[in-house]
């Protein structure tokens, strides 16, 4: 990455986003007026007091405190730092992340890096139109010439050397090569040849869709029969899921993602309509995988082949999701008919009865449970008692809350135990007491207060509610005189807010993230204001008024008491007593 990222994107980029559709995707929120409401997921709560109002683009707890924007909530909530949230943010609605080049400034290294593998993948795709042998064996898989384009697919040329040849002149290109895993060094250290040789080509995307690596597959019996790309700098198998840039492309919002094993499995079923199905690169589904589905949708459901292998896979899929596993989120396991694996049987059976197989998957409650007591006599006191023994360490993996009371219930009736009891007896992260259960109430809201005392405050807040206000205010020059707390502050934001405009809170919010009120802007964002649009721009014309007649009373009895003006301070004074408005005697 080279340069800044320019502050107007950012503010932009907050300002465009659907925070709704951010964090309903990773926390429960129910619609409520205006605005929409969920437990928060900062702290634990059972009577839901996080916020988050969509015209404002601004979230907040009125339990913990926790507030802010969209960027504000991915860095907290998904621990991510803050150009790996600008970048999340940029995804989701398809944009690139600008830079600003300082002068002199050099690229980063990832971006040659980057180029070359660009430079790879647009000759693997060059081969593969001009050879028969790349093309009839996508062909005999049934994969259009418009998938082909979609996913890039391409074709290694059956030799030691095509792109050591082509993208390794010197011996900077070699070593760019090297570190993109393209060639491997000989044993003898006498040179180099290509990792892919006569293999069918699937370029990986990153979620920017630059190519981050590949997949090659062998065309005739070899081993082994895919080749991944090793881990490099820029391509982490662990982290990253084949097909999720093009499922995005499909759709901008989707919904739920289907996990399948291999890359023609992903190519075949976007090619039937089913654009949301991705695939892990070699590798079992890792938390870090599921952390990131969950970031884009809250439904995920996994699909295995029905053999031994499919089966144990499936498993080792459930254990690392117990992690991830909340309520709001759905976990499910599809079985396909032993022999069929998903490209097979979508070209089979099609995109309907697929999809049909795909509703009727079983939810991980019920796969969690028909597996464990697959493995005992659950009809015997000792079978039943190896059971709980069998869920209680991955009950203890899943975070404490409803979902995993709710299953250690289920678990517990299997085993004959009352409800409640499995949960008391799970190590840490349960609730080492029972809550109290308090009436559901709505959380108190401050309000803006709109006395005379406090016109600087309601000033500020009726203009952290409605930026896009500030263009009705016309300022007093005497205002920056006024002995008032805050008066600066306001000064700054009809100021600054007059030279660009803002469009909502959570931009505002953004735009103020490195200055030293920033917190006390977010506090009044998080009170409730009373007036809309209108009514806030009159009350804050009134409120900047009242205030720059004050100042200029103040200012033009100090300038008359003082003995030893200056010409300015004459000239000031002149022009105060110009603008003076006439006094009301009452006649």
């Amino acid at each position: 990455m080279s340069g800044l990222i320019p502050k107007h994107f950012i503010e932009d980029l907050i300002t465009r986003v659907d925070l709704v559709e951010l964090i309903g995707s990773r926390v429960p929120l129910k619609k409520h007026g205006k605005e929409y409401k969920g437990c928060c997921p900062f702290h634990g709560e059972k009577t839901p007091s996080f916020t988050v109002v969509p015209d404002k683009n601004f979230y907040h707890c009125f339990g913990c405190g926790e507030h802010g924007n969209a960027l504000g909530f991915l860095m907290k909530h998904d621990n991510m730092g803050f150009v790996d949230a600008i970048e999340e943010l940029a995804d989701r609605i398809g944009v690139e992340v600008p830079r600003e080049q300082t002068p002199g400034q050099r690229p980063p290294p990832s971006d040659a890096l980057f180029a070359t593998l660009e430079k790879a993948a647009g000759f693997y795709r060059s081969e593969l139109m001009n050879t028969d042998r790349g093309k009839d064996y996508f062909k005999a898989r049934g994969i259009t010439g418009e998938t082909a384009l979609t996913f890039g697919l391409g074709y290694a040329p059956d030799a030691w050397d095509s792109v050591l040849k082509l993208l390794g002149g010197s011996d900077a290109e070699r070593q760019r090569l090297l570190q993109t895993g393209m060639i491997i060094e000989r044993d003898n250290r006498s040179g180099h040849y290509d990792r892919f040789r006569d293999r069918v080509m699937f370029p990986i995307r990153d979620a920017r869709g630059r190519t981050i690596g590949f997949g090659g597959r062998v065309l005739d019996k070899g081993e082994p029969k895919y080749m991944n790309s090793p881990e490099t700098e820029l391509f982490h198998k662990g982290r990253e899921l084949y097909g999720l840039y093009e499922a995005r492309q499909a759709s901008r919002t989707l919904t739920r993602l289907l996990i399948v094993e291999g890359y023609m499995d992903v190519v075949r079923l976007h090619q039937a309509g089913i654009t949301y199905a991705v695939a892990t690169l070699g590798t079992a589904t890792t938390p870090e995988h599921l952390a990131r589905v969950f970031r884009i949708c809250n439904e995920v459901t996994f699909c295995f082949d029905g053999d031994r292998a499919g089966r144990a896979a499936a498993w080792k899929a459930l254990e690392n999701s117990l992690s991830q596993v909340r309520e709001g989120r759905q976990i499910r396991f599809l079985f396909l008919p032993e022999g069929h694996d998903p490209d097979t049987l979508v070209g089979e059976e099609g995109r309907e009865a697929f999809e049909a197989r795909i509703k009727q998957a079983l939810p991980l409650s019920e796969y969690f449970i028909n597996q464990l007591s697959a493995q005992v006599d659950i009809r015997s006191i000792d079978g039943r008692a190896q059971l709980g023994a069998l869920a209680r360490p991955l009950l203890e993996r899943i975070p404490a809350g409803i979902f995993r009371e709710l299953l250690a219930d289920e678990v517990a009736k299997t085993v004959g135990l009352k409800s409640g009891r499995l949960t008391s007896m799970l190590g840490e992260g349960a609730e080492t007491k029972p809550a109290t259960v308090e009436p559901a109430r709505t959380p108190a809201r401050p309000q803006v207060q709109a006395g005379r005392r406090n016109l600087v405050r309601q000033a500020i807040s009726l203009l952290v509610h409605y930026p896009q206000i500030a263009d009705k205010v016309v300022l007093n020059p005497a205002l920056a005189t006024l002995a008032r707390p805050g008066i600066a502050l306001l000064i700054d934001l009809i100021e600054e807010l007059g030279r660009r405009p803002c469009a909502n809170t959570g931009a505002l919010l953004e735009r103020w993230r490195d200055r030293p009120d920033v917190e006390h802007l977010a506090k009044l964002a998080a009170q409730e204001c009373l007036v809309d649009a209108a009514g806030a721009a009159r009350e804050l014309v009134d409120a900047v008024q009242r205030l720059g007649e004050e100042a200029a009373r103040l200012r033009t009895d100090f300038l008359l008491k003082k003995t030893d003006r200056t010409d300015a301070e004459k000239a000031e004074l002149q022009g105060l007593l110009a603008r003076k408005p006439p006094v009301d005697n009452g006649a």
